[in-house]
């Protein structure tokens, strides 16, 4: 009897899911399903830069929005799931339900009091965190007082979003990645909503977008939350922080704080330095590093998700070569999307930008500074993607603190990238400074992946399979040949912010459409066959 659309199979705890192609579905599900969130997301952004910019406002809510939203990586979708994911994988192979209940009931009632705590505490401390967080602008910037208010409002968020990612985790766990991809969209219909509705009545427009955050957080674990009661668990709140489940939990979510998130932490290293530049170097930042999450999302954080579950099963039966092979797949679909994506970024940072963003408030100025910024930290999109893909290979095992060695270095490194960088160009006077931050974070990212490689190498879990010097060379031909496609496309059209609107994406759309198209030809014409693709 086949398994109708949306609900979990019935192959009962233990059993593995599908056969070779099951891992490429749930990815292209996981996918989809972000795809669509993105879009809404870069109409979001849209509107955000249409109606006010990149001024200092903006810059204040960029320091607002990013302190919860690190928190977020490690009460929520970082930390948190690379250490609860494994655990309740491990449950469920055992088959005891009741035991899996309890577990559920109790990390819910800890995370719950955990977040409320920090929440509040954010709330009080709002003004000595904008304060650090702006550390090296003028005492007077406005700036300040403006992070301070908008961080009143998105600390609560970091409440409701926590209770969503354990939602999600849950039905990752049991193969259920649609509906935890696309919950985002409620984020930007949020906060869409949320700037329409409410920036005219607002003293200081840009507010509205923190009171969107809040409701996003909102609308998200309404939805997600009511999905785990479909699959018949209803968590019940336990507040027993010494339950084995929860210390278990707790003790690998702890090293997973730097290593799970290390990407964020260098974006508040950025942050911060930013500060001491021109109040729209904060903001610019934040354009370039959106553009950043569209390959990140689609492909390096969903095949990671989709990855981590299935290691887990594989080192619970004790399947080595299952594990490797698992691991193989992913490492191999990385390389495959993540550099065409950063090529492609590189090639294109100036149009796309100009393409998305370069309306109403925001002028043909901040879209050239956006679009250096972008191809600075496009150089690190495959390291990044890799390390989505890593981890989950020493999560999978419950082995966190390996990848908290990598993540202290990768930090470390970030911040000595950083103050080189940035700071001849800041005593300079050269107005690109805060490319060196952007920079600083794509060759950090390189640091992590190459560390978190190094390291799994050393451990000896991983066997590569036959083939990788022939399937890397069919993508650094198909590179080249998209390159070619890419560039005289790129630079026929001229100057992208001169175009129309409506005529700057017919020609983006048209020239990623050929290289997209060039690279996937390239790679059928030397071989490359759907039956690779499967895991």
């Amino acid at each position: 009897m086949s398994t109708p659309p949306g609900e979990v199979p019935a192959d009962g705890p233990g059993k593995r899911a599908g056969k070779g192609g099951g891992m490429l579905r749930s990815t292209l599900v996981f996918s989809v399903m972000t795809f669509l969130s993105r879009i809404a997301g870069y109409l979001r952004d849209w509107l955000q830069a249409t109606l006010f910019g990149a001024g200092p406002a903006v810059s204040a809510f960029v320091v607002a929005y990013r302190i919860p939203n690190y928190l977020r990586r490690i009460f929520a979708e970082g930390s948190f799931a690379s250490a609860f994911v494994p655990v309740l994988s491990e449950l469920r192979q055992k088959g005891d339900k009741d035991a899996m209940q309890d577990f559920i009931n109790h990390v819910a009632g800890a995370l719950l009091a955990a977040v409320v705590v920090v929440s509040a505490l954010g709330v009080l401390a709002a003004p000595w965190i904008a304060r650090l967080f702006l550390a090296m602008a003028p005492p007077d910037a406005e700036r300040v007082p403006m992070a301070a208010e908008m961080l009143r409002i998105t600390f609560p968020y970091l409440t409701f979003i926590s209770m969503t990612a354990l939602a999600g985790a849950v039905l990752n766990s049991f193969r259920q990645f649609g509906l935890p991809a696309l919950t985002p969209v409620l984020h930007n219909l949020a906060m869409m909503a949320a700037m329409l509705l409410l920036a005219s009545n607002l003293p200081i427009p840009e507010y509205s977008l923190a009171w969107g955050v809040l409701a996003a957080g909102i609308l998200q674990v309404l939805v997600l939350w009511p999905a785990m009661g479909r699959l018949g668990i209803r968590p019940r709140f336990r507040f027993n922080f010494r339950h084995p489940g929860v210390k278990r939990v707790f003790n690998l979510m702890l090293p997973t704080v730097f290593s799970s998130s290390v990407a964020q932490v260098n974006v508040l290293v950025g942050t911060v330095v930013a500060s001491a530049l021109v109040p729209a170097a904060q903001a610019w930042l934040y354009y370039s590093d959106r553009l950043i999450e569209l390959p990140l999302g689609l492909f390096g954080v969903a095949i990671g998700t989709v990855i981590l579950p299935q290691l887990s099963r594989h080192h619970a039966d004790e399947d080595a070569g299952g594990y490797s092979r698992s691991l193989d797949w992913g490492l191999r679909m990385v390389m495959l999307i993540g550099l065409p994506a950063a090529l492609g970024l590189v090639l294109l940072a100036e149009p796309l930008t100009a393409a998305l963003f370069n309306y109403g408030e925001f002028t043909d100025h901040d879209t050239h500074m956006v679009g250096w910024a972008l191809l600075a930290m496009a150089t690190g999109i495959p390291a990044f993607m890799l390390t989505k893909v890593l981890l989950p290979a020493f999560y999978s095992r419950q082995d966190t603190k390996t990848p908290m060695r990598a993540a202290i270095w990768t930090v470390a490194a970030n911040v000595v990238l950083t103050i080189g960088l940035v700071t001849p160009l800041y005593l300079a006077g050269n107005p690109y400074a805060h490319t060196g931050i952007a920079l600083a974070t794509a060759l950090a990212g390189m640091l992590n992946a190459a560390l978190l490689w190094r390291y799994l190498q050393r451990e000896g879990v991983f066997r590569p399979a036959a083939g990788w010097g022939r399937w890397l060379l069919r993508i650094m031909v198909a590179l080249a040949i998209m390159a070619a496609v890419v560039v005289p496309g790129r630079e026929w059209v001229g100057e992208w912010s001169a175009l129309p609107g409506m005529w700057r994406w017919i020609w983006l759309l048209a020239v990623i459409g050929a290289g997209a198209a060039a690279y996937g030809l390239a790679l059928v014409a030397m071989g490359l066959r759907p039956r690779h693709l499967r895991a």
